[in-house]
């Protein structure tokens, strides 16, 4: 039987939390929870939270098990093969998947991610270049892609 577990973590953003097993992470959110109730999964997730923030993570090493449809699978597990410090469109992760006229799909399943940050939907931005929705803020968003192109201007 799996054992739900949750960490409040205190980060750049503010507060997050996790939640898992003692298996894998299943999510990342914005938000405080009132208890904590840490694994050993969602300690090794703090850490390489805090190297990412801090600069010396650009990967993450994590098992994940996100909860959602196929398709909004399919959309996560393409955000995860985008490179740290590069962005994506949403038609591109659309056509990536196999299914270039899901664009707009492919917002909404970005926006269900659960796992934010380590399933990186916040390198996804709108045709043009232009920076769309994040769960957390547009300012998250914008945080932390200047964080992964080390100053960058946007």
């Amino acid at each position: 039987m799996m054992i739900k577990c949750t960490l409040n973590l205190d980060t750049p953003l503010g507060k997050m939390f996790l939640e898992g097993d003692d298996r894998y992470i299943t999510a990342l959110r914005f938000g405080e929870l009132e208890e904590d109730c840490p694994s050993p999964i969602l300690c090794m997730a703090e850490k390489q939270l805090g190297e990412y923030f801090a600069g010396s993570r650009k990967e993450f090493e994590l098992p994940l098990n996100p909860r959602g449809t196929e398709f909004q699978k399919s959309v996560w597990n393409a955000l995860l093969e985008i490179p740290y410090g590069e962005t994506a469109s949403y038609g591109e992760i659309a056509a990536k998947i196999g299914n270039p006229k899901a664009s707009r799909a492919v917002g909404m399943a970005n926006n269900r991610n659960p796992i934010a940050i380590i399933i990186p939907c916040h390198r996804v931005i709108g045709a043009g270049g232009k920076l769309t929705g994040y769960a957390g803020g547009l300012d998250k968003k914008e945080f932390l892609l200047k964080l992964e192109k080390k100053g960058v201007e946007l």
